[in-house]
């Protein structure tokens, strides 16, 4: 082992670690941790502000999801996995999953990346309006919406309860594939390791949510450039036409991973197979070539799932990856 490889498993805890001292002040002297939240500490900020050049991004969260973590881990050995969820404090029967939307303004525009689940993937989505209005804004205020891939969990909000438009001015853009298969056809999702009942809900889901937005979408090809400073990039496979972002400005940029991996803990510091993967294989290939791009050029990475903010780093490691979160710029 060289000097610039390193042991997963020692970075996995070290980052976990490092992460926890962060943004839990006072829990490394404390005995027990406290799940329910006193008055006093109540209402958290869901935002989160920092710039890429001369691009202002705020990180939006629209809430959390979550399922069993064999869903978001489908080929790992069970009693493995249990212990990987045991050394990081983590539960073995439920694996939160955060939606961290990106709110970029540049060139006079305020663009969003990724709408955000709603409810159509549990209770405790939906909070994206909330988290917008904290920062001065109203859904009026956005000019457009850039989408990865057509899954509930990113176009949920599009939609309001009396099936209008909830941005009411954005241009949505959205993958040709995505479109083709979720949208203008009734798509097979035998593959997803759900109950029947959930893949049907799944489906409408999707049509509804973009409903609103069936005559003036905008339907691009990964690999285009949105906008200035704005790039998607090919990462087919989760879905067959998902793209990851990169937000540049200047020298600094920002890759935006999407569903590439649910959470670091089993898709990044172990390489495990999301189940919701439709193409495993062409999935598998998209993460290593991103994730090796971000590695090498070092770039800050933000996971739509990874817990909030969902800021980081990859680090290239003797036998995958490890996901190392960025320290709270306050």
């Amino acid at each position: 082992m060289n000097a610039f490889t390193l042991n997963r498993r020692s970075v996995m805890l070290s980052a976990v670690a490092g992460a926890s001292s962060m943004l839990i002040p006072g829990l490394a002297n404390s005995g027990t941790a406290h799940a329910q939240a006193t008055p006093a500490l109540a209402g958290n900020a869901g935002h989160y502000r920092f710039r890429v050049g001369d691009i202002s991004a705020t990180v939006l969260s629209d809430g959390v999801i979550g399922g069993p973590p064999r869903v978001y881990a489908s080929d790992a050995p069970e009693a493995e996995l249990q212990e990987v969820l045991r050394q990081v404090f983590l539960p073995a029967d439920h694996m939160t999953l955060n939606l961290n939307t990106l709110l970029i303004e540049t060139g006079g525009r305020r663009i969003l990346i990724e709408a955000g689940a709603g409810k159509t993937m549990g209770p405790n989505g939906g909070q994206i309006f909330d988290n917008l209005a904290a920062v001065g804004l109203a859904p009026a205020d956005i000019d457009a919406i850039v989408i990865s891939h057509a899954h509930p969990d990113h176009v949920g909000n599009l939609r309001t309860a009396d099936g209008g438009k909830a941005f009411p001015r954005a241009t949505v853009f959205v993958p040709k594939a995505d479109w083709d298969f979720f949208v203008r056809t009734d798509p097979d999702l035998s593959y997803m390791p759900v109950p029947e009942e959930f893949r049907l809900r799944f489906a409408a889901n999707i049509k509804n949510s973009l409903a609103p937005f069936m005559n003036d979408v905008e339907l691009y090809e990964a690999g285009a450039e949105i906008v200035p400073g704005l790039t998607t990039i090919v990462a087919s496979g989760h879905t067959p036409g998902m793209a990851t972002f990169l937000v540049h400005s200047g020298n600094d940029q920002l890759l935006l991973t999407a569903d590439l991996a649910y959470h670091p803990v089993v898709n990044v510091d172990r390489p495990w197979l999301p189940g919701p993967d439709r193409d495993k294989e062409t999935a598998l290939a998209s993460r290593r070539r991103i994730f090796d791009r971000a590695a090498a050029d070092r770039l800050p990475v933000l996971g739509f799932h990874f817990p909030f903010p969902g800021l980081g780093r990859m680090l290239k490691t003797d036998g995958g990856y490890a996901w190392v979160p960025a320290n709270w710029q306050f």
